[in-house]
C-alpha cells in the first residue's frame, strides 16, 4: 500500500511539475516576443499607394506610404480599427534638387528621391494578439542595406503613435 501511495504521489508531483513548466515557458515566450517586426514583408513594392509625405527638420525626406490589400480596403471603406493582417509601409528617401528638371524650369523647384536604395523602410503590422502591448501593431524600420533598426529604436514608435490612438495609431490618412 505504501508503494502505491508513493507511486501516486510521485506521478502527481511529476504531472504538476510538467504543467507548471509548460505555463512558465509560455509566459516567458510572451514576454520575450519582440514588439517589433524583424523581416521586410515580401512583395511590399507591389502594394498600392496610400499617400505621399514630406518631412522636414532632422529627417528632411520624401516618402511613399503603401498598403497591402487589407490596408487599402480598410482605408477605402474608412474602417477603423484596421483589420488583422493590415500592413502599412513607408519608403523614405532623402530628397535632392533635380538639376536636370530645374534647368528646364529655370529655377530651383524640383526635388526627387536621392540615393538609391531608399534611405530607410518602415512598416506597421496589425496583429492584435502578437502585438497587444503596442496597441495591436508591430513596428519595424530597416536601413538602406535592409538591416533592422535596433530594438531600442523600435521602442520609441508606440509612445509616439499613442497620440493618435483614435485613428488606430496610424498617422497617414488615405489620399484617394
Amino acid at each position: 500500500m505504501k508503494q502505491i501511495t508513493f507511486l501516486l504521489l510521485a506521478i502527481a508531483t511529476l504531472t504538476a511539475a510538467v504543467a507548471f513548466t509548460g505555463r512558465a515557458s509560455r509566459y516567458t515566450d510572451q514576454e520575450v516576443a519582440p514588439i517589433f517586426v524583424t523581416e521586410i514583408p515580401r512583395g511590399y513594392r507591389e502594394w498600392r499607394l496610400v499617400s505621399v509625405a514630406h518631412e522636414e527638420g532632422n529627417l528632411n525626406d520624401i516618402r511613399a506610404i503603401l498598403g497591402n490589400d487589407e490596408a487599402i480596403k480598410a482605408y477605402r471603406e474608412g474602417k477603423l480599427p484596421f483589420p488583422e493582417g493590415t500592413v502599412i509601409a513607408r519608403i523614405a528617401w532623402r530628397h535632392v534638387p533635380s538639376e536636370e528638371n530645374n534647368k528646364v524650369f529655370g529655377r530651383a523647384q524640383s526635388f526627387v528621391p536621392g540615393e538609391s536604395p531608399p534611405w530607410y523602410l518602415q512598416f506597421m503590422v496589425k496583429d492584435s494578439k502578437k502585438y497587444a502591448a503596442t496597441g495591436g501593431w508591430g513596428y519595424a524600420q530597416f536601413d538602406k542595406d535592409g538591416k533592422p533598426a535596433p530594438e531600442s529604436d523600435m521602442k520609441k514608435c508606440f509612445p509616439c503613435h499613442q497620440a493618435i490612438k483614435d485613428r488606430d495609431f496610424v498617422f497617414t490618412r488615405y489620399a484617394p
